[in-house]
C-alpha cells in the first residue's frame, strides 16, 4: 500500500462535498533524478530503453512509441534553435475517487482500487475561436483530463462529443485551417458559419456525423458542469492476468446534460463572453462544486476491432449506449479553482501519449497521429522539451528520465552518467521489469495509404443521432444547418451540403433547403431504418439535480421578503443560489428584513438565470427591462413564477398566467417551492416550444 502523503502546508484545504480534505500533496523533489528506477518524464517506469517499439523485430518501427518520441524529441531540442487549436480554456483542480469496478478490466490502480483518490487537473476549452473569443459559440468543447496517478501522469484528452470530423490524423491541419478564419480579412471568429468550413466538410463526407452533433444542442452547452465528455477513441485495457479489452471513455455529468438555445448563445456571447468561465468559477467558490462520473463501454478484444458492425478503430462512429451500456468507474469533483491562470490553465500540457501500466492505445489512425502531434506542439507552444518540469505538468511520483538540458531546464541534475547501463552513478536508474510494457500484437499488412471499407459509410450515424433526438432537438439542428449556411456565400457549396443532408434524412434537408430558397435535391439514396437510440437525447422526464443553477426573484422594498428567504433556503438545500434583482443597487427592505440586491434590472439578463420569480408586492408598474427580461426567459422555455399578485408582472409583460412552466401560487410556500425545483430539474420547458419557435414542436417520447 503506498504511504500516506504528508500535507504540504503552502496547499490550500479543501472540502469536498462528503466533508473529507483535499490539497494534502507529496513534496516535489526539484532534483531530476529523485528515484530508483527509470521513467519517463511522466515518472511512467519503463522496462526498456534500448529497443524501439516495432512492428515485429524486423518491422517498421512504430509511432505510438511515446517512450522512443520523448527520448530522442528531448535530445534533439538540447541546443536550442529558438497553442493554434483549444486556445480559449477554463480550468479546475480536483479529485478522482475509484469505484473499484474496474478492477476486472484493468490493472490501472488508479481505476482499479476501490477509493482510491486520485488529484486531477481539468481544462475545458473551445476549438476553432482565439484566446479572446466568446465561450458560448457554436463548437466542438475540450474535455481534457489529468491524472497525477502513483504510476505517473494520464492525460484522457477528450471532447463534449462522441465523434471527430475526420478518419485519419493526417487530414487535422486541413479540417482546423477550414474553419479557422479566412486568411484573407482573418473572419469569421470562432465560427464554422462560413464558406471555407462548409466547403470541406460537404467535400469530405466523413465529417458528416460530427456536422451533426455541432449542429445540434451539444454545440452550444450550458455550463461546463451540464456537459458530456468523452475519449473519442477506443483505448485498449490490460487486466491483472494480462487479459484484454477495448473501451470507450464517457464522462457523465451529475448535474444531467443541457444547452442552451440560439439566442441565448447569442446574447451571452455580447453580454458575457466569460459565461461559461464564470460559471466554472463561481460555482466552485460558492461550494456547488462540479461532478462527473467516469464510465466505460466495454467491448470485447476478438481480433476484429469490430462490434455489432461497427468499426471501433473509426473516430467518427460511436456504439449506442443500449447496445453497450456506460459502466461506472469513479466520481471526479472539480472543487478547487486555479491560483494563476497562465502558470496553470494556459501552461498546462496533455498528451494522448501519457499512459499508465493497464491503459494502452490502438491503431485508430486518428489517435496514432495524436500521439505525434501533442507532443510536438507543446515544444512551441512551451519553449521546448522541459514542459513536463513546470509545477502544473509534473508528476506526483519520483522522476529520473535521463534527459538532459534544453530550453527552461528548471531541475538541477546530479551525477556523471546520463545513460544506462553506468558504472559511475551506482548503476542508476534501473529499469522495472514491471513497468509500462505494450500487449504484445500482431501487426501486419501491406504498406500503403488508405482506409478500410468499414470506414466509408459517412451517412448511417448521423441518421441514427438525428432520428434519435425529440422533434424539439431536431428543430433546433434545422435551425443550425439554416443559419450556418445561409452565412455561405457560394452557391454550389450550399448546394452540395444540400446533397449530403438529402442521404442523411430527406424531411431535414427540405426543411433547410426551405430555409435557403434552394431547390431539394431529388434522387440520392437516403439511409433507411435505423434502430433510434434514445440515450443521445438531452431531454428528460424525470428531474434531476438543480446545484449550482440560478434563480433570479424580481423585487422591490415593498416585496414580500419572507418569502423571497423561503425560497432562498429551499434551493440552498439542493445547492442552488437565489438572486434578488431590484430596480437599483444596495439593500431592499428595512431592519432585521432588508435583503441584499445581487442584480439591478439594468445588469440582470434571462442568460444568467434558470428561472425568474416575481416576489409578491412587487411594484407593478413595468419597466421595460423586466418585461425583456421576462420575455427572453419565456421565449428561452425556461421557467417563470410568481406568487401572489406578482403574477400581474408577469401578465403585464404579455406572459400568459396559465403558459406552459409558469409557476405562480398565493404564497412562496415549500409546495410553491418543490414545483419550482421540479420545473428546474428538467432544465427547460419544452411543452413551451411550440408556441415559441416557428418551426419547433412539442417533444414526445
Amino acid at each position: 500500500m503506498p504511504t500516506r502523503r504528508k500535507p504540504d502546508q503552502n496547499a490550500p484545504e479543501i472540502v469536498t462535498p462528503t466533508g473529507a480534505k483535499t490539497g494534502e500533496r507529496e513534496p516535489i523533489d526539484p532534483r531530476a533524478q529523485s528515484g530508483d528506477y527509470l521513467t519517463t518524464a511522466q515518472g511512467l517506469r519503463l522496462p526498456d530503453t534500448d529497443h524501439s517499439l516495432k512492428a515485429g523485430r524486423r518491422g517498421p518501427t512504430l509511432l505510438e512509441d511515446f517512450h522512443l518520441r520523448e527520448k530522442i524529441t528531448h535530445f534533439d531540442h538540447e541546443r536550442i534553435p529558438e497553442r493554434v487549436v483549444h486556445a480559449r480554456g477554463a480550468a479546475a483542480h480536483g479529485v478522482f475517487v475509484s469505484y473499484g469496478t474496474a478492477a476486472s478490466i484493468t490493472k490501472a490502480g488508479f481505476l482499479a482500487e476501490k477509493g482510491k483518490e486520485t488529484e486531477v487537473f481539468v481544462r475545458f476549452s473551445t476549438v476553432l475561436g482565439s484566446r479572446g473569443s466568446a465561450d458560448t459559440v457554436r463548437d466542438t468543447r475540450g474535455f481534457a483530463v489529468k491524472f497525477y496517478t502513483d504510476e505517473g501522469n494520464f492525460d484522457l484528452v477528450g471532447n463534449n462529443m462522441p465523434v471527430f470530423f475526420i478518419q485519419d490524423g493526417i487530414k487535422f491541419p486541413d479540417i482546423i485551417h477550414a474553419g479557422k478564419p479566412h486568411p484573407d480579412r482573418e473572419i469569421p471568429q470562432a465560427q464554422s458559419a462560413h464558406d471555407t468550413f462548409w466547403d470541406f466538410v460537404s467535400l469530405h463526407t466523413e465529417a458528416t456525423h460530427h456536422v451533426f452533433w455541432n449542429m445540434s444542442d451539444r454545440g452550444i452547452p450550458r455550463s461546463y458542469r451540464t456537459m458530456e465528455g468523452f475519449g473519442v477513441h477506443t483505448f485498449r485495457t490490460v487486466d491483472p492476468e494480462g487479459g484484454t479489452h477495448l473501451v470507450k471513455f464517457h464522462w457523465k455529468p451529475v448535474a444531467g446534460v443541457h444547452s442552451l438555445v440560439w439566442e441565448e448563445a447569442q446574447i451571452a456571447a455580447g453580454v458575457d463572453p466569460d459565461f461559461h468561465r464564470r460559471d466554472l468559477a463561481d460555482g466552485i467558490e460558492a461550494g456547488a462544486f462540479l461532478e462527473y462520473d467516469l464510465g466505460v463501454q466495454v467491448l470485447p478484444d476478438d481480433g476484429t476491432e469490430t462490434f455489432e458492425g461497427i468499426d471501433l478503430l473509426d473516430p467518427t462512429k460511436i456504439v449506442p449506449e443500449e447496445l453497450a451500456p456506460v459502466q461506472l468507474l469513479g466520481r471526479l469533483t472539480l472543487n478547487r479553482n486555479p491560483t494563476n491562470y497562465f502558470a496553470e490553465t494556459e501552461q498546462v500540457a496533455f498528451h494522448t501519449g501519457h499512459l499508465v501500466p493497464g491503459i494502452e492505445v490502438t491503431n485508430d489512425p486518428l489517435m496514432q497521429a495524436r500521439m505525434f502531434s501533442y507532443l510536438d506542439t507543446q515544444l512551441t507552444r512551451l519553449g521546448g522539451p522541459n514542459f513536463s518540469q513546470l509545477p502544473i505538468n509534473r508528476p506526483h511520483v519520483p522522476v529520473n528520465d535521463m534527459l538532459r538540458d534544453g530550453m527552461h531546464q528548471t531541475a538541477v541534475h546530479t551525477g556523471v552518467a546520463p545513460y544506462r547501463p553506468n558504472s559511475l552513478d551506482g548503476g542508476l536508474p534501473e529499469v522495472d521489469p514491471e513497468g509500462y510494457v505494450q500487449v504484445p500484437r500482431l501487426v501486419e499488412g501491406e504498406v500503403g495509404r488508405g482506409n478500410p471499407l468499414s470506414f466509408e459509410d459517412h451517412f448511417t450515424q448521423p441518421a441514427l443521432f438525428y432520428r434519435s433526438l425529440t422533434p424539439v432537438e431536431q428543430a433546433h439542428i434545422a435551425e443550425a444547418f439554416t443559419f450556418e449556411l445561409g452565412k455561405v456565400y457560394e452557391q454550389a457549396i450550399k448546394e452540395r451540403e444540400l446533397a449530403v443532408l438529402a442521404q442523411v434524412d430527406a424531411g431535414l434537408a427540405a426543411i433547410v433547403a426551405e430555409g435557403l430558397g434552394l431547390p431539394v435535391p431529388t434522387g440520392l439514396p437516403e439511409v433507411g431504418e435505423v434502430l433510434p437510440s434514445p440515450a443521445l437525447s438531452q431531454v428528460v422526464e424525470v428531474p434531476g439535480p438543480i446545484a449550482g443553477r440560478k434563480i433570479g426573484v424580481i423585487a422591490d422594498s415593498g416585496s414580500d421578503l419572507a418569502g423571497v428567504r423561503t425560497l432562498r433556503k429551499a434551493l440552498a438545500k439542493q445547492g442552488a443560489q437565489l438572486l434578488v434583482i431590484a430596480p437599483t443597487g444596495g439593500f431592499i427592505g428595512k431592519g432585521r428584513s432588508k435583503e441584499v440586491v445581487d442584480r439591478t434590472v439594468l445588469t440582470a439578463r434571462s442568460i444568467e438565470f434558470d428561472a425568474v420569480l416575481v416576489a409578491a408586492g412587487t411594484g407593478h408598474s413595468a419597466d421595460i427591462k423586466v418585461v425583456i427580461l421576462l420575455q427572453e426567459m419565456y421565449r428561452h422555455c425556461k421557467a417563470l413564477g410568481a406568487w401572489g399578485d406578482g403574477i400581474e408582472v408577469l401578465t403585464g409583460s404579455g406572459i400568459p398566467e396559465d403558459g406552459p412552466g409558469v409557476l405562480h401560487a398565493d404564497s412562496a410556500d415549500k409546495t410553491f417551492a418543490a414545483e419550482l425545483i421540479a420545473s428546474l430539474g428538467l432544465h427547460r420547458v419544452w411543452e413551451r416550444a411550440d408556441l415559441v419557435m416557428a418551426d419547433a414542436v412539442a417533444p414526445v417520447r
